[in-house]
């Protein structure tokens, strides 16, 4: 066998590994929750991390001890958020601004939405959304790269 060889069988064997990601199983999301929480740990951040389903009811919620309370309602609040507005919280936060397109509508969905970063949809492999992530704990800027790493890990890893 020659190396090319080698790669297509180890290539074919990975992508046989893959897990089905056509819905929002409770394996899926509590293997995404835990990746995440793992980053966040080396982060330092406490946070708390929900997968939501693709209604953005939550599948997984994860919270590390001494979290902030507040953290579980926006965390949950993400990962709705990303799966009703299919976008990301980050990309959200400008359209929602005074004199945006959006504006206000944080105040629909009874206060459901959330304008700032940390959520992430999950897209399937029949390429429609199964779920959302989101993240809270840290900074938006902490919060933005712990969803942005569970998006990575969710389309790579998983």
């Amino acid at each position: 066998m020659n190396e090319a060889e080698i790669r297509k069988i180890v290539q074919d064997t990975i992508s046989s590994m893959k897990r089905d990601k056509s819905a929002m199983t409770l394996s899926l999301a509590d293997e995404l929750a835990d990746a995440v929480l793992e980053e966040a740990g080396r982060m330092g951040v406490k946070a708390v991390v929900c997968v939501s389903d693709a209604a953005g009811n939550p599948k997984a919620v994860k919270v590390m001890d001494d979290a902030f309370l507040a953290s579980y309602d926006v965390a949950t609040g993400k990962a709705y958020t990303v799966v009703a507005l299919k976008m990301s919280t980050i990309d959200l936060k400008p359209l929602a601004q005074p004199g945006a397109s959006l504006y206000g509508i944080q105040f629909t969905n009874s206060g459901r939405i959330v304008i700032f970063g940390g959520g992430d949809p999950l897209v399937g492999d029949n390429g429609s959304i199964i779920g959302g992530l989101g993240v809270s704990g840290g900074t938006e800027e902490q919060d933005t790269a712990l969803s942005a790493y569970g998006k990575e890990y969710f389309e790579t890893k998983m």
